[in-house]
């Protein structure tokens, strides 16, 4: 039998989260385990952003990927964002590789931004474009070919599988459907691959070898079992909604493996509870960093951010819309939200690369974008 959950309480708040604010109040949540454990909501006069300046480390970041310099394998693109357990990278190309990728540490998650990729591996053929996520599982061989120019955001794991994150009450049909997958297949555009000689680069430890054949190694007659590439159009997402209750983040929950999970943010219908935030609400999220990719769309809860972009809040910080937003905290003019973003938590506390390679992507002055000389007593 289920218990219920004690919660203490004092002054002025919501008996529900992230609707019925007390009056000229604004929440922000400190929650422990992403959105899955013990939490608290504290009610504050003033946006818990309304920050003067950061100093340290610690300070939220923005970068233009927009500007990536091209590279000619995906395993020689720098890292952004790492942990022990795993790697972000961001890579721009417009020619086929000349050398095959194998990653020996764990699977990989490639997220094509722009473009169109033609995806060889072990298994076969896929055609992969724009908006497609594409699932790797460890020491599989893969190569890419493309004669347009094709951006792609790459998450690399040590020793971890990606899954589908548990369901629950919604069914394993919710949000995407197992029939909506694509896999290769061993079609004749498999079957026509230049015959030469090639190379492999195997990524392990963090550390690149390189194998050569007299041949292309891709060479596979048939093959069966579970542990195949995946492809999963984001158009294929259906998203979760509440029309009395702003859900979070983890309720787009798209793979997830032990490290961290990864979330979608597709157009969807906005509360339309007159008392319900319709923007997301504050958060201090203590044992997650959060990462988000912005593909496509109007970024509603982000001011000046475009297509492209990537930003990185560490946890220790508190997170939430921009000062624009919240104009709009509980009346949007739109019916449905309009974007395209896929958002990172990781479990694992990430360092920023400051590689040469990376100077000049960040947006410098993106801490300070949360600055505001409103008046927030006489709001609302």
């Amino acid at each position: 039998m289920s218990t219920f959950e004690r919660y203490w309480t004092q002054g002025r708040y919501s008996r529900q989260a992230h609707r019925d604010l007390p009056e000229g109040t604004f929440e922000r949540e400190i929650g422990r385990d992403g959105f899955d454990g013990p939490a608290s909501h504290i009610y504050h006069p003033r946006p818990p952003t309304a920050w003067d300046s950061i100093e340290g480390p610690l300070r939220p970041r923005a970068y233009d990927l927009n500007r990536i310099e091209e590279v000619s394998h995906p395993f020689t693109a720098p890292s952004l964002l790492q942990s022990k357990s795993i790697t972000l990278a961001f890579w721009r190309m417009s020619e086929p590789m000349a050398e095959l990728a194998r990653d020996a540490d764990g699977d990989v998650l490639l997220f094509v931004h722009s473009g169109e990729l033609q995806f060889f591996c072990d298994f076969g053929h896929l055609e992969v474009t724009a908006g497609k996520y594409l699932v790797i599982p460890r020491g599989t061989m893969w190569r890419i070919e493309t004669s347009v120019e094709s951006t792609v955001l790459m998450l690399q794991t040590r020793a971890m599988r990606f899954r589908v994150p548990e369901r629950g009450l919604l069914g394993r049909h919710a949000l995407w459907d197992p029939a909506v997958l694509a896999y290769p297949k061993l079609d004749e555009q498999f079957k026509q691959q230049e015959e030469r000689r090639w190379s492999v680069k195997v990524n392990r430890r963090c550390q690149i070898s390189t194998v050569h054949y007299p041949h292309n190694p891709l060479d596979a007659v048939g093959w069966k079992g579970d542990a195949v590439p995946i492809l999963l159009d984001i158009k294929d997402i259906l998203p979760v909604n509440s029309h009395r209750y702003h859900l979070p983040p983890s309720a787009h929950a798209t793979f997830e493996c032990d490290a961290a999970i990864v979330s979608t943010f597709v157009p969807r219908p906005f509360e339309t509870d007159a008392t319900a935030l319709k923007v997301p609400f504050f958060h201090n999220n203590d044992d997650i960093d959060e990462v988000i990719f912005y593909h496509a769309g109007d970024f509603f809860s982000r001011d000046s951010i475009a297509e492209g972009f990537l930003t990185y809040h560490p946890s220790g910080l508190t997170h939430g819309p921009h000062p624009k937003a919240l104009s709009r905290m509980f009346e949007q003019q739109a019916t449905h939200t309009n974007e395209y973003a896929v958002m990172i938590d990781s479990r694992e506390q990430l360092e920023p690369n400051n590689h040469s390679s990376t100077d000049g992507l960040e947006l410098t002055d993106y801490a300070n974008s949360w600055r505001t000389k409103q008046d927030y007593s006489s709001d609302r």
